[in-house]
């Protein structure tokens, strides 16, 4: 039997949600609504095996503490698993700069 996790999404990652798919929607809706369909998915995918993908390694976020996920390759999912929770911080489109997350 699989375990199964509650995905938890943070207000601020549910806000960069947000701004990323109206941004999009500004440009072309239906691009807009497939990419939040797939954030979506990716985010309930979580839910069974959140340990499959690889730790954030940064010299400034401390080591063992956040995976990354990726969606649609532009997209970057950051998480921790705690107990049975996964723990949803941030969702960063990885084209705009977001180096001052890490410092």
């Amino acid at each position: 039997m699989t375990d199964h996790y509650k995905v938890i999404v943070s207000e601020r990652a549910q806000q960069m949600l947000l701004e990323q798919t109206a941004y999009l929607g500004n440009k072309d809706l239906d691009r807009a609504e497939e990419v939040k369909k797939r954030l979506l998915h990716g985010l309930r995918s979580l839910e069974t095996m959140p340990s499959r993908y690889p730790f954030l390694e940064d010299q400034f976020i401390p080591s063992n503490r956040y995976r990354k996920m990726y969606i649609e390759k532009w997209y970057l999912v950051l998480y921790q698993i705690r107990d049975q929770n996964v723990l949803v911080d941030l969702i960063l489109d990885c084209r705009q700069d977001y180096r001052w997350l890490l410092k």
